[in-house]
Order: C-alpha cells, then sequence, then structure tokens
C-alpha cells in the first residue's frame, strides 16, 4: 500500500505541495493499529493461540517420554552397558554391547539390501513415460507397502529365510526389515528424481549424453540430498522395528562376533527384542536395562531423524 493510498483510506485531503513535503501529514496512524476491539484482529489472535496451545499440547506425549527415559533409562547407563552382554536371572550388572551391535548389523544388511532396490526401481519410475502400466503397477504396489504391517514382514521373511535355512539369523532379519524400508526408499527417491529441473535434464541431452549418463550425471547427483533423506526416515523406522525379529532374529545372548568371525546365520541380538525381552522380566536389574535400552535405540532413531532432516533442509536452502 502506498501512502497516497494510506491517505484515500483515512479520508484525508492534502495539497499537491504539502503532499510533496511531507507524504505522511495528517495521517491518523492510531487507527492502523491492531486492536483487539476488530474483529478480523481478534479472531486472528484467537486463532494463534489456539494452534499454540494445541501445538504444546500435541509435544506434551513426546516430551513426557522422553523425560522418562532420561530419568529411569539415564540411571542405568554406563560404560559397562555398551560393552558387558545381557545379564542372567538375578544377576547383576551386565548390559547390551551385542544388542546394540547385533541392531546395527540388520539394519545395515536391510540398507545393503533395499537401497539399491529402491533407487534404482525409483529411476525407472521417474523416467517411465505416462501410461505405462508396469510403472503405476510397482508405484500403487510401494504406496500398498508403506501400510504393510510389520509382523507380516516377519512372517514372509520366517517362510522364505528361516524355513530355508534352517534357523533364525540377522540375515533374515535384515530380509524383513528391508521389505518394510523399501517403499520409503522408492517413493521419496522417485520424487527427488522428478523435482529435478527438467532444464538440466534438457542440457545434459542437448550435449550428447546418453539417457544412461544423464541419470547418472545430472539427475541422481542432483537428487542424492533428498534421497538420503528417505534413506535415513527408512533407517529410522527399520531400527525401532521389534515384531519382524522375533520371527526372524530371535535374540541371543553371545557377541555376534566370535573367533574374529561374524555369525550372521545364528540368532542375533537387537535393542528392541531386549526390551521387549527384559521389560516383561520380574528382575529389577533387567528392567533397569530394558529402560536404558530403550534410551539408547531412541537416540539412535532421533539422531537418524535429525539427520535426514538436516539433509531435506539443506536441499531447501
Amino acid at each position: 500500500m502506498t501512502p497516497g493510498d494510506l491517505k484515500a483510506n483515512a479520508g484525508i485531503k492534502l495539497d499537491p505541495l504539502a503532499q510533496e513535503l511531507d507524504p505522511f501529514r495528517g495521517i491518523d496512524f492510531s487507527k492502523l493499529e491492531r486492536s483487539l476491539a476488530r474483529p478480523r484482529t481478534f479472531m486472528s489472535m484467537l486463532l494463534t493461540a489456539i494452534t499454540t496451545a494445541m501445538t504444546l499440547f500435541a509435544l506434551i506425549p513426546l516430551f513426557s517420554v522422553v523425560l522418562l527415559l532420561l530419568w529411569r533409562g539415564g540411571r542405568k547407563l554406563s560404560m559397562a552397558a555398551f560393552t558387558q552382554l545381557p545379564p542372567a536371572p538375578l544377576e547383576q550388572g551386565g548390559g547390551f554391547g551385542n544388542a546394540i551391535l547385533g541392531t546395527l548389523v540388520i539394519v545395515g544388511m536391510a540398507a545393503l539390501i533395499s537401497i539399491p532396490i529402491g533407487i534404482l526401481s525409483a529411476i525407472y519410475l521417474a523416467q517411465a513415460k505416462p501410461g505405462n502400466h508396469l510403472a503405476s503397477s510397482v508405484r500403487f504396489a510401494a504406496k500398498v507397502l508403506t501400510g504393510f504391517p510389520s509382523i507380516l514382514a516377519g512372517v514372509f521373511a520366517y517362510g522364505v529365510v528361516v524355513t530355508v535355512t534352517g534357523g533364525y539369523s540377522a540375515l533374515a532379519g535384515a530380509v524383513a526389515l528391508s521389505i518394510l524400508m523399501l517403499p520409503t526408499i522408492l517413493l521419496t527417491a522417485e520424487d527427488a528424481i522428478r523435482m529435478v529441473p527438467a532444464k538440466m535434464k534438457e542440457a545434459a541431452i542437448g550435449m550428447g549424453a546418453t539417457d544412461t549418463q544423464t541419470v547418472w550425471m545430472v539427475l541422481l547427483p542432483t537428487a542424492v540430498p533428498r534421497i538420503l533423506t528417505g534413506v535415513m526416515l527408512a533407517i529410522a523406522r527399520g531400527a525401532g522395528e521389534t515384531a519382524p525379529l522375533l520371527f526372524t532374529a530371535l535374540f541371543s545372548n553371545y557377541w555376534l562376533v566370535q573367533q574374529g568371525h561374524l555369525r550372521l546365520m545364528r540368532p542375533t541380538a537387537s535393542l528392541a527384542v531386549l526390551i521387549y525381552n527384559f521389560a516383561g522380566m520380574p528382575f529389577a536389574n533387567q528392567v533397569e536395562l530394558a529402560w536404558a535400552a530403550a534410551l539408547v535405540l531412541v537416540a539412535l532413531v532421533l539422531v537418524t531423524n535429525l539427520i535426514g532432516q538436516s539433509l531435506s533442509r539443506r536441499q531447501v536452502q
């Protein structure tokens, strides 16, 4: 709004000379101030207050859980908790070092399975021409998998891996988690590739690049930050799953690495299953370790999500 418009709205008439010398002369600025007596201002401030209150109310459960974990789990955290094996019943001390290692190995293997498949599928979907029925079917299946019950992924991996190999293993757990991680990676990677400006693709083609060179040297490098955001979110989801691991990796009280070898085809401990097992025991030491393990697991998931959000914001900037 220009000074002339302000004066016209205020109903003030000034001669051209006075207007040229002082364009704001005669304007009552008090009429432009916000006042609760005005309905629009009152409704705006009321709705802002309600939105703020509802936001704080929604954050209460999150902060309550975090504070409870810090209070109950923080007391048990020590170097021994990260380096020792789970204790037997009635035994004091102990830790969950093998569960941390098992979680990292299982989630890492699941990422190695799901990331290549997800990104390659996303490239195909992003480059598919309109009306491609195969691409539409794959995209629909990925969206269905986003709401796929995690326990069914565990049952599927049990039937495909556990029954074939003859035992519970970290590999079976990784297969189950990769099913849950795949749709998140696929859909976010497809959106990231589609958001690359068309001019960049056209410029690469104009310089004589093939479709493969355009994808690997232009589209993917540009979309990497958004793709990594989806990967981090998928890893965070996989790290917190319990039900699939009950059917596939089960649990173990021993280290995954024995005599310098990584035993991937044996039952493997994980933080989620350790929490599930220890939380229902009638022994105070095991219950306290469950709280400490829950705090560590939440911290790992939180850090992974923060990394994903940081990558997303960096891409936006």
